[in-house]
């Protein structure tokens, strides 16, 4: 939607900059608005992301720490560690705070559905009991690959019919050409995106660091 927005934004600068040169500077003042919200935007599902990530992980603990002391994996990289996830995608999935920033772009995107998608076949790889291997497979079926799922990701017809007659004894390779797909079209398409994104690149940049406050004498 907001992408559609951009484009029609664009499409009446074009045609009122053919009648009046300057006729487009209120669309022009209105998209650096409408870039300065989606930013927030994703700020805002990014700590939220994060914050779920923290409390999945960590019960009711808080302030990036768990109970030793040490500091959780989720707290804001440096500005070299999110530049070294431009180098490959892979950098980027091997980082819990990256797949988080990640995920965050591509629901600001409304494709969101091609990373969880993904990280849920990591998790389903890693089942080890045939009965939540079973329940497991269903429940990606039934939110990503059947036709109309609520999360539909975009794969072929024959690899649609390949899953659907796994489903009876699924097995751990079942969802692996999906995940081919979907990795390609991230990598390929979304990704790309990503690194280029104001969002990226601010998480680049150094924190400001905040003036200390003189002491009492």
């Amino acid at each position: 939607m907001q992408s559609a927005m951009f484009l029609a934004i664009q499409h009446n600068c074009g045609q009122v900059e053919r009648s009046s040169p300057g006729g487009c500077q209120k669309n022009e003042e209105k998209r650096g608005k409408m870039k300065k919200t989606i930013l927030k935007d994703w700020k805002t599902r990014l700590s939220y992301f994060l914050q779920n990530s923290q409390n999945t992980s960590n019960g009711s603990l808080n302030m990036g720490q768990n109970k030793r002391g040490k500091k959780n994996a989720y707290c804001r990289p440096t500005p070299e560690e999110a530049k070294s996830w431009s180098e490959t995608f892979d950098d980027l999935l091997a980082s819990k705070y990256g797949v988080a920033a990640f995920r965050a772009f591509l629901k600001s995107e409304f494709s969101e559905e091609n990373i969880e998608f993904w990280l849920a076949c990591e998790d389903f790889k890693k089942t080890k009991s045939p009965h939540k291997l079973t329940a497991k497979a269903k429940k990606i079926y039934d939110e990503f690959i059947e036709k109309e799922a609520p999360k539909e990701i975009n794969i072929d017809f024959q690899t649609r019919e390949n899953i659907m007659q796994t489903m009876q004894e699924p097995s751990h390779s079942c969802f692996s050409a999906a995940q081919r797909r979907v990795y390609s079209l991230m990598v390929n398409n979304s990704y790309p995106r990503f690194i280029q994104s104001e969002f990226y690149q601010e998480l680049c940049q150094p924190v400001p660091q905040m003036p200390s406050e003189p002491q009492a004498t």
